[in-house]
């Protein structure tokens, strides 16, 4: 229980800040002064390519990624370190912040969480970390939910809450044009039956209780492509209220700009945005990647 505030003065409100890491996938105008995102921390995934290491933080990854993945050049992705956490989380104690929410890639993709968690249980102010076992910008709707709640008010864990309500009731599907990639860094071992030996196959991912699953498969481009605009068309009508939507592209711009027109006429869509696919995803689902993400609307959100 609270002690009784002293007569005449007014009980300041708890300063909570908001962490994310880059598999959040932000338009990265959304982090600039005035942009959606502005206000969230991210730390970096480091993304190996070759003997390289981009972090990310200093680096352009995008473009050497790009380059590596048409080379067939090894490339794969780490987590952070604890370390990495240890200094966001310090530097927000030293800015006078007395919580932290702090909202991450799906534990069954990465150790990223296990990083975060490490560095929470010895940061110097609370830090609820949320495993949203999702990725892309269903992620990081979950985080821009916690901020939202946050200048709205509320307290720490009701922020952090918050940000784990929206993150269960997203979804994100990926349309990959080539296997092989996922092959090499071992995410659909446990689907090599279903695909069978043809390393052309297209197929249609999804992310089910955090991991990443194989939903459907094809053989030519178009179809993979018209089957992701219906099944995120089919799963805005099952929701109640409106939605929100990003459709996430690496190496497939124009087709990704052209399925992001055609879904703003989607009943239910609050709005669709664009962006990049976070460097970390793109690693394992190589060049070609089209993604949706689709999540409900907070509560009371702007």
């Amino acid at each position: 229980m609270h002690p009784e505030a002293a007569p005449g003065r007014t009980e300041v409100p708890a300063r909570i800040a908001v962490v994310t890491d880059s598999a959040a996938g932000f338009p990265p105008e959304w982090l600039e002064v005035g942009g959606a995102a502005h206000g969230i921390r991210t730390v970096a995934l480091p993304v190996l390519v070759g003997n390289d290491i981009l972090t990310g933080e200093h680096d352009d990854v995008t473009a050497p990624l790009m380059v590596a993945l048409a080379a067939g050049a090894d490339v794969r992705t780490s987590r952070p370190s604890p370390g990495q956490f240890d200094r966001a989380y310090g530097q927000l104690a030293d800015e006078g912040f007395d919580g932290v929410v702090s909202v991450h890639l799906s534990g069954l993709l990465s150790g990223t969480v296990d990083a975060a968690r490490m560095a929470a249980a010895r940061a110097a102010l609370p830090v609820e970390v949320i495993d949203t076992r999702t990725a892309g910008m269903a992620q990081g709707r979950a985080a821009l939910a916690a901020l939202d709640a946050v200048r709205a008010g509320a307290e720490l864990h009701a922020a952090a809450a918050t940000a784990a309500m929206i993150a269960r009731a997203s979804s994100l599907y990926f349309y990959v044009p080539s296997v092989e990639q996922l092959r090499r860094g071992g995410r659909i071992t446990a689907a090599a039956g279903w695909l069978g030996s043809l390393l052309s196959v297209r197929v249609i991912l999804h992310v089910r209780g955090g991991a990443l699953v194989p939903l459907e498969r094809m053989r030519s481009a178009a179809r993979g492509l018209q089957r992701l605009e219906e099944l995120t068309t089919d799963d805005v009508a099952a929701r109640s209220g409106s939605v929100h939507l990003t459709v996430h592209h690496f190496g497939n711009e124009e087709d990704a700009l052209a399925l992001a027109e055609r879904l703003e006429t989607v009943a239910g869509a609050a709005s669709v945005a664009t962006a990049p696919c976070p460097a970390v995803l793109a690693a394992h689902a190589g060049l070609g990647v089209v993604a949706v993400t689709v999540s409900s609307a907070a509560s009371g959100e702007r």
